[in-house]
């Protein structure tokens, strides 16, 4: 499943970082037994996190298990990041994260940084 979110030759040290790392956390969304979305965090502070992976299967996106998933992650963290390229940032955006270009920060692939703040709810 990680195989999905980042490069192909990457996969065993990222999944190496999740196991050997106390901050980072690699969690699976399943359906009925079946993984079929992932995200992974590295955990900045108490309240503030990094998604550092996240993917659904082809098949299953537009089922809202993306947003799930980070609906999930801002149960636990107030403040959540992530670093993305220009296919993502919409699926961000309707989350209702912030968008900010980071420029050309590889040549040809402009990245964006991704911002969510939860809400401060006042009863």
């Amino acid at each position: 499943m990680l195989s999905l979110a980042t490069s192909h030759h990457k996969v065993e040290q990222e999944y190496e970082k999740y196991v050997t790392s106390s901050n980072r956390t690699l969690y699976s969304f399943d359906i009925a037994g079946e993984i079929v979305g992932c995200i992974g965090i590295e955990q900045i502070s108490l309240i503030a996190c990094e998604i550092k992976h996240i993917a659904v299967f082809a098949n299953r996106r537009g089922y809202g298990i993306g947003s799930k998933m980070i609906h999930s992650i801002s149960d636990k963290y107030s403040l959540i990041s992530a670093e993305t390229d220009h296919d993502a940032i919409a699926f961000y955006r309707n989350y209702g994260f912030t968008i900010t270009s980071l420029g050309e920060k590889y040549p040809g692939v402009e990245r964006f940084l991704c911002e969510y703040k939860k809400p401060i709810i006042i009863t």
